[in-house]
């Protein structure tokens, strides 16, 4: 049976979170560094941490699926990119969302480790944003081929999407598999006829000083309106000085394309050189591969101001730290359903806030040894696991029921 990931949730339901999800930037404890020093010491060069079980106070009360949903936290720069005028328009407001989508999921300085979501996990979520806060089309749309429903005719449909003078972005995340573990999201504007499908494998190794994860995959963005799709991919992350103070450090190259105009865009995180230098660059140049032609370079921080060079001499700063955050929406956790994120690590989180870690480690063993057993059960009966809101093709993990299905 397909579920409709979407479909399971009444966004009635929904309210506006209220996590602050500030991490307290304490660094390390002295008793918890020998801990980690210790857990080190068993550790090579190399090694593939997924099977690895960290320390509990190095955890970030959140799950992993949640942290995708923060890519989330500008939806009102995501819906912008349909209204550009021109392919070059789309991928440049492509790239000004994507450079601006990391700083939010990571919250405060200290690199924690979001909880590995469990098999069957899953997270859903929604924004609601304001129809004028979303950058218009600068021509008028000359009859496009993406009817939104809607009209006084659809007033059944009318009021669960979109709620009055709002767009709303809805999402879901699941963890489709284990071992490797891969994470599945999808997030879709209906009415702005825009939809993401990505799947993420996060393999994380040691690294002496420092845990590099690289998240693994691709997404590929979908306008419908103007039937392209941009594909991009995702950057490494790395958590550095693990004894004292750790911080998180974006790295690698990664790429968004889009075959049908021919435009493409290189993204280079750069990690700090071990003398001097700055901390959190990153570059793109965007291409209109045809002609060769360099349409827009931008440079600055990920975290903090960004600069923008257009083709046509203008330039453009966008600030990071003062972009408006638009917070999510979801069901307080007494309607969410038992592998529902926040439901699942409630004990987790509620015993990390108290500052009780044996009580938040033995919360999270238990987690960790019902899914063994659900595994072992598995097995024993020669059933593979079936994710609920995604099905395999080829490499990818596609969400069962897009936007691009149901038109």
């Amino acid at each position: 049976i397909h579920h409709q990931g979407l479909e399971d949730i009444n966004p009635t339901e929904e309210v506006t979170d209220t996590e602050d999800n500030e991490e307290e930037d304490l660094g390390v404890l002295d008793d918890q560094r020998s801990i980690i020093l210790h857990l080190l010491s068993q550790l090579k060069l190399g090694m593939d941490l997924t099977r690895v079980v960290l320390p509990t106070f190095i955890l970030e009360k959140r799950s992993l699926l949640e942290m995708y949903a923060n890519f989330m936290a500008h939806p009102d720069m995501f819906l912008s990119i349909t209204a550009g005028a021109t392919a070059e328009d789309r991928i440049v407001r492509f790239v000004e969302y994507y450079l601006t989508a990391f700083h939010e999921g990571r919250k405060g300085a200290v690199a924690k480790k979001p909880y590995n979501p469990v098999l069957g996990e899953t997270f859903h979520c929604s924004w609601e944003v304001p129809r004028d806060k979303v950058k218009p089309l600068v021509r008028s749309n000359q009859g496009s081929s993406w009817e939104p429903s809607r009209g006084p005719n659809t007033t059944q449909q009318g009021d669960e999407e979109s709620p009055g003078d709002c767009y709303r972005v809805r999402f879901v995340a699941e963890q489709v598999s284990h071992h490797p573990p891969v994470s599945g999201f999808y997030c879709e504007c209906r009415e702005k006829g825009m939809c993401v499908n990505a799947q993420v494998w996060t393999k994380s190794k040691f690294m002496g000083m420092s845990i590099g994860v690289s998240m693994v995959g691709e997404g590929v963005l979908s306008l419908l309106e103007h039937d392209e799709e941009y594909v991009f991919t995702l950057p490494c992350a790395y958590a550095r000085s693990i004894l004292t103070v750790p911080w998180v450090e974006l790295g690698g190259k990664v790429s968004i394309n889009c075959v049908k105009s021919g435009y493409s865009a290189s993204v280079t995180f750069h990690t700090k050189p071990f003398y001097g230098g700055k901390v959190h660059r990153v570059t793109a140049e965007v291409k209109h591969n045809p002609t060769n032609t360099i349409v827009c370079k931008a440079q600055g921080e990920w975290n903090g101001t960004l600069e923008f060079t257009y083709s046509s001499g203008e330039t453009k700063v966008i600030d990071t730290a003062k972009l408006p955050v638009t917070r999510k929406k979801l069901r307080p956790v007494e309607k969410q359903g038992r592998t529902e994120s926040r439901r699942l690590w409630q004990h987790v989180t509620k015993s990390l806030k108290e500052g009780n870690i044996d009580e938040a480690t033995e919360h999270k063993h238990r987690l960790e040894e019902r899914q063994r057993g659900e595994e072992r059960q598995r097995a024993a009966d020669d059933e593979p696991w079936t994710p609920k809101y995604f099905t395999k093709e080829g490499d990818s993990w596609i969400y069962n029921s897009p936007l691009w299905k149901s038109t």
